[in-house]
């Protein structure tokens, strides 16, 4: 399948698309990383800091002033690994390790953002927001359907200082609109909820330079996650019982987010849980009693029982969204 996906759980949202064979369109950071020679420098996080004025260095220097954010240089599986917060000089001294750096601990409104790009100029946007747990961990994602033009204004200047020449999509994560991360791709956890025709739009502008999407029904969507602990080797449950989730009102699709047949530790997860499942949905009430419900399955099929992690719902956030 040209619309190359790296996780078999997301194959279902771009398995019906038709894409021309000689059309390659990434959803993780390896692929992206060869298929784009030019571009691929955005992966050096210590680049992304110089191109907008951070401080940041890599672990042998010590900070100024802390605290200061610790992570990769280079991160090219995601979720957070190796990330964490230092607030001292004592605690720089014994986490120093080759290859990680440092950069400020950004405040603000910590957002994901996709981008449609042609020629480095930014054609369409869509912003999520999460609600963190502990440990680079997150309860669920909010896929907003207004814009966030403080972020477009920012992103979007860099976007043509720095990214001219590329086409394509670009994933952004930043904290106070500063930006943290960028990816030559998309965000594949939640491509069914940007709507209808959304993918076929993703497949064109890849293979011929154009972008059209018709955004006029756009809503809010909701991500959900599942965490477990550490540890065990999980079982999935059941696809049959699984599926009868799908029929309920208001979920998009549901995600199975491991491998049954790869040991545990082998898996890249955050340090705060091992991520079960998702659940896509337009309905949040409905989507955390699915949480709930698969929460019990996880828990039935491990011997001891170890109870998935599964966070009291904070209703306040999506009324305040």
């Amino acid at each position: 399948m040209p619309i190359v996906e790296s996780d078999p759980w997301r194959t279902q949202y771009f398995a019906a698309v038709s894409c021309p064979d000689n059309v390659v369109i990434p959803t993780d950071d390896q692929l992206a990383y060869q298929l784009f020679p030019q571009h691929r420098w955005i992966y050096n996080k210590l680049l992304i800091c110089e191109t907008q004025g951070l401080e940041n260095a890599p672990h042998d220097i010590m900070p100024r002033q802390f605290p200061v954010f610790s992570k990769p240089i280079y991160n090219m599986r995601g979720m957070g690994s190796g990330s964490k917060i230092i607030e001292s000089p004592e605690q720089f001294r014994a986490a120093v390790q080759p290859g990680h750096m440092w950069m400020p601990l950004l405040t603000g409104e910590h957002v994901s953002t996709d981008v449609a790009v042609i020629d480095g100029e930014p054609l369409w946007w869509r912003h999520t927001i999460g609600k963190t747990l502990e440990q680079g961990t997150f309860d669920h994602w909010v896929i907003l359907s207004e814009a966030r033009p403080e972020i477009e204004r920012y992103c979007g200047d860099w976007l043509r200082r720095h990214l001219k020449g590329y086409t394509g999509c670009v994933n952004f994560e930043t904290i106070g609109a500063k930006i943290i991360e960028a990816h030559l791709r998309f965000a594949d956890q939640w491509p069914d909820l940007y709507g209808p025709g959304w993918i076929e739009a993703v497949v064109e502008l890849y293979a011929g330079g154009n972008w059209r999407f018709c955004d006029d029904s756009r809503r809010t969507g909701y991500s959900i996650t599942l965490f477990g602990a550490h540890g065990p080797h999980y079982k999935k449950p059941d696809h049959g019982a699984v599926n009868e989730f799908l029929s309920w009102q208001g979920v998009s699709s549901i995600q199975m987010t491991f491998h049954e047949d790869k040991a545990p530790e082998l898996h890249s997860m955050p340090p705060g849980g091992f991520r079960l499942a998702i659940i896509n949905c337009w309905n949040p009430e409905t989507g955390f009693k699915v949480r709930e419900r698969l929460a019990t399955m996880f828990q039935s099929s491990l011997h001891p029982p170890e109870e998935p992690r599964t966070p009291k719902a904070e209703f306040e956030i999506l009324a305040e969204l």
